[in-house]
């Protein structure tokens, strides 16, 4: 019997019981977990499945190796080999990974009470960063390719226009296409108004003698890796 609901379920050795009890909610929290990383956020299954098992997983490789320094050195191995063949995921992957471990440490550990209520502060702070304008800017970042002809000088022909229209812009990259004759001018820039973005291409079209513009948001997963 618990002497206090945030006391551990696990007090002198494993038992059936309680090695039920935690796996259960390891796996309810590792739901809630995939549950809230799929807000505003794509996800595969396969992913999605693997957040839901985590905590459970790491629960049960907490128990087993609870005071043994054997079995604690030959899991890290384990674990070392495992992250060496692993692609490196986005950020709030990243973060909804560490997040699942964490519950699994805390139901590991016998601290059930704790999980729970780590799980709700760090899901509804979550929620609340991904549904509020948080970081909403950066949203508007874009690649922006225009071609121009070689007897164009870049210098300048466009910086009234991009002025007017983002907020920030930075000349990322100048090479030569198609034999030498055109120019590509690549820039990162944050739109001001995405709504604007037909009239902004209107005018760089205007400019740039209506050769190829291409405006793209950021590959997905380059500048948010970790």
């Amino acid at each position: 019997m618990l002497n206090h609901p945030l006391s551990s379920v696990i007090q002198t050795e494993l038992t059936i019981s309680g090695v039920v009890l935690c796996t259960a909610v390891s796996l309810l929290l590792g739901l809630g977990v995939a549950a809230v990383s799929c807000c505003k956020n794509h996800c595969s299954k396969n992913f999605l499945v693997t957040l839901a098992l985590l905590p459970a997983i790491v629960q049960i490789v907490i128990m087993m190796v609870n005071g043994n320094l054997g079995a604690g050195v030959a899991t890290m191995g384990a674990f070392s080999l495992v992250r060496f063949r692993s692609i490196p995921g986005s950020a709030r992957e990243i973060g909804s990974i560490f997040f699942a471990m964490a519950i699994g440490l805390a139901t590991g550990m016998g601290y059930l009470g704790y999980a729970v209520i780590f799980f709700l502060l760090i899901a509804a702070a979550y929620l609340l960063l991904v549904v509020t304008p948080f970081g909403g800017g950066l949203d508007n970042d874009r690649m922006l390719k225009i071609t121009i002809p070689e007897d164009l000088d870049y210098n300048g022909v466009f910086d009234d226009l991009l002025r007017q229209y983002t907020t920030s812009l930075q000349l990322t990259r100048v090479r030569t296409t198609n034999m030498g004759s055109l120019y590509e001018l690549q820039y990162r820039v944050r739109l001001r108004n995405e709504n604007l973005l037909k009239e902004f291409m209107d005018g760089l079209r205007c400019r740039n003698g209506n050769l190829n513009i291409t405006c793209s948001r950021p590959a997905a997963g380059k500048d948010d890796q970790l």
